[in-house]
């Protein structure tokens, strides 16, 4: 038995435009441009991607799940990353912590790691 990671789906009051934002924050290719499934992937033949689903409703609460990303230089695509759109949150990480928790445009919570410990 195998079982291969296809992608991460993500519901948006605005499929197109988050996906589009995410494209850009990655650097990733679009791959499907529907309206109702929208897709983006590292490359064509690269997974997994991430899939954006339309929704009738606004996100509401914190994510239970969350990704978390390591840069290079955090400080660096942290401003980027805000640049881009994305908002800082605070989801109760408290003072001093090694990631910057930031969320993006749709209010989708992600972590920016600091280099490991």
């Amino acid at each position: 038995m195998s079982l291969t990671w296809e992608q991460v789906v993500v519901e948006a009051v605005d499929n197109v435009g988050l996906g589009l934002w995410w494209a850009e924050a990655f650097g990733w290719v679009v791959v499907d441009e529907g309206p109702i499934e929208f897709e983006i992937r590292p490359t064509p033949e690269q997974r997994p991607g991430i899939l954006f689903l339309p929704s009738a409703a606004s996100k509401g609460v914190k994510n239970r799940v969350h990704l978390d990303f390591r840069p290079d230089d955090q400080d660096a695509e942290v401003q980027r990353l805000l640049a881009l759109g994305a908002t800082r949150v605070d989801v109760g990480q408290g003072d001093g912590v090694p990631w910057v928790v930031l969320a993006d445009p749709e209010g989708n919570e992600f972590c920016v790691l600091g280099q490991p410990l």
